[in-house]
């Protein structure tokens, strides 16, 4: 980034997701999707970071023609439990707070193809979630949240996350991917209320 911009308008966004082609089509990985379209409405590939265990994106995201804020977008090369590490890497790389760190990450109790985004809370469960809070001392950075509901019958959440998309599902993801995007470019330029407003469905 070449412009003069305070270096405290610059926002983290980490899709959180495991790294691998193995992984890919996980419902655990729709933190990585989500960053992936974001990538490109800016326009640039992933490249290593120098920090390491990141590929990051460096650009602005707003409308066309518009100034937007300075933002990384970041997908960690490591697995979920251990995603803190370069997050506070990267964040402390960058001199961004917490508070302008965004996680991107699947939820279980939110059903799939809705969303909700918010500041802060409870890790419930989530592995990634977890090791950021860890790393970074707080829980006070926003999230949004991409709904994958419950698994079907007796089947254990763990192995649900871990698991690929059913053909209907996969139908509507994009969609899904888009809106989730959507989001974070509202919430970068408009903040959190008018983001909540909009698309906590």
């Amino acid at each position: 980034m070449s412009d003069s911009s305070p270096t405290s308008e610059v926002w983290l966004v980490v899709g959180l997701g495991n790294p691998g082609p193995a992984y890919a089509g996980h419902r655990h990985n729709v933190g990585y999707l989500v960053n992936d379209e974001l990538a490109g409405r800016i326009g640039s590939p992933f490249r290593a970071h120098k920090s390491g265990r990141a590929d990051v994106v460096e650009g602005r995201l707003a409308p066309p023609g518009q100034p937007g804020p300075r933002v990384v977008l970041v997908r960690p090369r490591c697995y979920m439990n251990e995603i803190g590490g370069p997050v506070k890497a990267l964040a402390s790389f960058y001199k961004v707070a917490p508070a302008r760190v965004v996680a991107i990450h699947d939820e279980l109790d939110i059903p799939f193809d809705t969303m909700r985004v918010k500041l802060g809370g409870g890790d419930n469960g989530h592995n990634g979630l977890r090791s950021i809070r860890s790393s970074l001392g707080t829980g006070d950075f926003h999230r949004v949240r991409v709904g994958i509901g419950r698994p079907p019958g007796r089947q254990d959440p763990a192995d649900y996350v871990l698991s690929n998309y059913g053909a209907a599902e996969r139908k509507v993801l994009p969609f899904q991917v888009a809106t989730a995007a959507d989001a974070v470019e509202t919430l970068l330029t408009e903040g959190l209320e008018r983001t909540q407003q909009r698309f906590n469905s």
